[in-house]
């Protein structure tokens, strides 16, 4: 065999959605038994780590809201990733999953699972499928950046392949092999990389004591937060730290820049989002009689323990009586926010490699070399959206790969 022979066509670094999904885009088109070689690389000791752990509580491929407002989502970066949401849209991915034997439901939400609500049947289909391809699929193959001549460092050994694809993942959950140690091997090749911050995260509070030792681990069921011109609704979870949660994480970009910059930001929380402010004042007009305030607010408008002295802790242990003032309290509860939980314990990151240093996915000064998926500039709150879009961007990566390669 010559030393060309030996060159891959294709090596993707990194065996998590984007890059299994970019591996498999290129070899679809290539065809098996082609005599083209696809090997996707993997440091850790098994693929799809982080996609495992999503799917734990229930897999959350994509979301079936309308389009334009899907797209919305992924705020300040919508545009840039738009066109790869349209060429693999939420319902490519369904019939993706459809295809690997995984029907899909949509949830109450509008949040898309496998009826198997699991990952690991999924991606042991996909594997397969990817095999089935031809494409070599290695565990506990480290890549550390680039030799003298620009080969790939894998384990200390030069790989060569005529196009890279890199999907080596964001700076959450390192314990998954998302560490972000890439950085440095991509900064050097004149790549800018924004800093990595938490995403989908909590946010600590300085609950009262008293509040933090009842009520820790307690829900808050569909509430309303707001904070300035964003808004949310679904259910938070009380910590002892502060809050998190779904209708949380979907305001934390606001949140963790008003306190990168001012030190504090304040949510302000609807305990009955759907229960307009002068239902609620009638509701309140009703007799007390000798009830205590937490029993009448319990039977009036039905707030929960948990809720009754969230309202204390917003307002003040001495509520207001008058029932116009109360039902505007329990409308708009302020909670203070003073910071942002460790990136260590984020379900994701903001930042990674920017867009403005890529032509299309590649590296400017290196074209042969294409990002895809959570080391790219993005974040997008959880319900489906990180999945589709790192899902999308490795069809993207795996389309401009095969235009590379001619």
């Amino acid at each position: 065999m010559s030393q060309d022979d030996q060159i891959l066509d294709v090596a993707v670094i990194g065996g998590g959605p984007a890059g299994l999904m970019a591996a498999e885009t290129i070899a679809r088109s290539f065809g098996n038994g082609a005599g083209k070689s696809v090997a996707v690389f993997e440091k850790m000791p098994t693929f799809g780590r982080k996609f495992l752990m999503a799917g734990r509580g229930g897999l959350n491929l994509t979301h079936a809201e309308d389009f334009d407002l899907f797209v919305d989502r992924y705020g300040a970066r919508a545009e840039t990733l738009a066109p790869m949401l349209e060429a693999f849209a939420p319902a490519d991915l369904v019939a993706w999953a459809q295809d690997l034997g995984q029907p899909t439901f949509v949830g109450a939400s509008g949040r898309v699972f496998p009826k198997a609500m699991k990952a690991s049947p999924l991606l042991r289909a996909w594997l397969a499928r990817l095999e089935g391809l031809g494409v070599q699929l290695r565990t506990r193959a480290e890549w550390t950046g680039w030799s003298a001549d620009g080969g790939l460092l894998i384990n200390g050994e030069v790989v060569r392949a005529r196009t890279v694809v890199l999907a080596l993942g964001g700076a959450s959950w390192p314990r998954l092999g998302s560490d972000a140690a890439w950085v440095g091997a991509l900064e050097g090749q004149g790549c800018a990389v924004a800093p990595f911050r938490a995403a989908n995260c909590g946010f600590d509070v300085a609950w009262s004591t008293v509040f933090r030792e009842r009520f820790a681990g307690e829900p808050l069921k569909n509430i309303g937060l707001r904070h300035g011109e964003k808004g949310a609704r679904g259910d938070a979870m009380v910590a002892g730290y502060g809050l998190e949660g779904g209708a949380v994480y979907a305001l934390a970009a606001p949140l963790r820049d008003a306190i990168e910059a001012d030190g504090r930001a304040v949510l302000t929380i609807d305990l009955r989002p759907d229960i307009p402010v002068e239902t609620l004042e009638r509701r309140l007009h009703a007799p007390r009689g000798g009830q205590s305030l937490a029993n009448f607010l319990r039977k009036a408008v039905k707030l929960s323990p948990v809720e009754v002295n969230l309202l204390r802790e917003a307002h003040g242990l001495d509520l207001p009586v008058a029932p116009a003032a109360l039902a505007a309290a329990i409308k708009a509860a302020p909670i203070v926010l003073t910071d942002v939980q460790p990136l260590d314990r984020a379900i994701s990151a903001a930042g990674g490699a920017r867009f403005e240093s890529l032509d299309g996915l590649a590296l400017k000064d290196r074209p042969e070399v294409i990002l895809a998926g959570e080391m790219l500039d993005w974040e997008a709150p959880t319900g489906g959206y990180l999945l589709q879009a790192c899902f999308a961007s490795g069809v993207a990566a795996g389309k401009q790969a095969l235009a590379r390669l001619g």
